[in-house]
């Protein structure tokens, strides 16, 4: 593998943005409004502000912890917003809890102290990203609490007719192609996306079509053949029941992203049972089981406070 292939695989800018809002989230509130930690007694309670992105999966990990964090007597507040840029301007401060992705939060860090220039992490073990970006971290006074074995990564799929016919089964049977991807806002230029698809696997985006993360609107897109290519993840359990279908990743543009809670070190320094709340959810969760919730709600349509709650019962958690 060659040296730029293998800082491909790790860059990422995380996971972005979905359609299906938490209901009890306050996603167009302004998050800098929202008092913090500064609020926040020593242990046990008070109020604590969780922001996530809106997609499926964000959605319902953020509503576990507003389950879990309620259960232990805090007084949660929770936005919802489109992308991990909305909340991280206000996080820590306003912000005290992030449901995160290891990959995602670390080289976002990453890229925004080092700007364009900054070579990304190219650990592809969710603990040693971590480890890697522990400077950048401290730095910004975020602390990550126990990664989750859980994880879920950028994923672009095609129908299965489509697979079919062309005999497509990876990315790299596209190379040379010219298509059109539905994806998020911030694929364009992303190594783990619209960059990686063009630098990586030689694939011509003559259109990228920002109509979202896993959303409605990017299935209907390449099921009506507007779009070729869809952006989704590879724990999105609605594909199959669409007649969609993922394409492998064999050239390995996706870094680790486990699932893992970032907590402003502030915060957790007041309030040190937060770790012990949140630590037991990432010990539950795995990849298998938050595929399967993922499907209940976007296609059994279960309430996603419903999902979560069941969850967290059924474990033993709540």
């Amino acid at each position: 593998m060659t040296l730029r292939r293998s800082l491909l695989r790790t860059a990422a800018s995380g996971l972005a943005v979905g359609t299906l809002l938490l209901a009890s989230a306050c996603a167009g509130d302004d998050l800098a409004s929202d008092t913090g930690s500064d609020d926040a007694p020593s242990g046990g309670g008070g109020p604590v502000t969780i922001a996530s992105q809106s997609f499926p999966e964000a959605a319902l990990v953020t509503s576990m912890y507003e389950l879990l964090l309620s259960d232990a007597g805090y007084d949660p507040t929770v936005k919802l917003v489109d992308a991990r840029d909305a909340y991280m301007s206000d996080f820590p401060g306003s912000v005290d809890v992030v449901p995160e992705y290891v990959g995602g939060i670390v080289n976002f860090l990453n890229s925004r102290d080092g700007g364009d220039s900054a070579e990304p992490f190219v650990a592809g073990d969710g603990q040693e990203l971590a480890d890697q970006g522990s400077d950048l971290l401290d730095d910004a006074g975020i602390t990550l609490l126990d990664l989750s074995e859980a994880t879920d990564t950028n994923a672009f799929f095609v129908t299965q007719e489509r697979a079919e016919e062309e005999g497509w089964t990876a990315l790299s049977d596209l190379e040379g192609e010219s298509l059109v991807l539905a994806a998020a806002p911030d694929c364009e230029g992303r190594l783990d996306c619209g960059a990686g698809l063009t630098d990586d696997y030689g694939i011509e985006l003559t259109k990228i079509l920002p109509l979202g993360y896993a959303s409605d609107q990017t299935y209907q897109s390449v099921l009506d053949g507007e779009s070729d290519l869809g952006l989704t993840s590879t724990t999105d359990g609605t594909l199959d029941s669409l007649g969609l279908v993922v394409l492998d990743d064999d050239r390995e543009i996706q870094p680790a992203q486990n699932l893992v809670p970032a907590v402003s070190e502030e915060f957790l320094e007041a309030n040190p049972d937060v770790a012990d709340v949140l630590n037991p959810l990432m010990a539950a969760l795995t990849t298998e089981k938050l595929t399967e919730l993922n499907g209940r709600i976007t296609v059994d349509r279960e309430q996603t406070e419903d999902v979560a709650r069941d969850f967290l019962e059924s474990e033993g958690l709540l």
